[in-house]
């Protein structure tokens, strides 16, 4: 049985505007309610719908994000004899995150090296950023920062604390 939508609260729902008000040289959106699977398996099939992201968490480890609703499609696509398939999308919110001092940001709350050499469009890694867990992803656009609804709202009050002082020069 799916839970009835219409009464979920983003996580970061309170804070919306004050993110929206950050300078263009670093835009921070939330995209909550998105479709996330976790899934344990040897392989995973080679194909996959365009609206999905499939995040390697580690040797058989993945997390499939899609659009909000897209649970039971993921579920019963990922489903298989040899392989553990878990819902989560309520464990994590999503942050986007874009702006010429986005880099600089995240470098100054990650230890990863974040130069587009090394973290490519399509990568991810599982880390820490102020002090909270994250699942970081390269997007054409900019970054995705999947943290856990219990830490999305520190997270935002440390973007909303640091930002004001990388963006001067920008």
């Amino acid at each position: 049985m799916t839970a009835d939508r219409n009464f979920r609260k983003s996580p970061l729902g309170d804070l919306r505007d004050r993110l929206a008000t950050l300078s263009g040289a670093i835009t921070v959106s939330e995209v909550p309610f998105l479709a996330q699977i976790n899934v344990r398996t040897g392989g995973l099939p080679s194909s996959r719908p365009a609206d999905v992201d499939v995040l390697p968490l580690g040797p058989d480890e993945f997390l499939v994000v899609g659009p909000p609703g897209s649970e039971d499609r993921l579920t019963a696509a990922y489903h298989g004899p040899d392989a553990s398939v878990v819902d989560v999308s309520a464990q994590r919110t999503a942050l986007d995150l874009s702006g010429p001092a986005v880099r600089e940001l995240l470098a100054f709350g990650c230890s990863i090296d974040l130069h587009p050499r090394v973290f490519a469009i399509g990568d991810c890694a599982q880390t820490i950023l102020a002090h909270t867990p994250v699942v970081l992803q390269r997007r054409e656009s900019g970054f995705r920062v999947l943290v856990r609804s219990s830490f999305a709202a520190h997270l935002a009050a440390w973007i909303l604390d640091v930002s004001p002082e990388l963006t001067a020069g920008h």
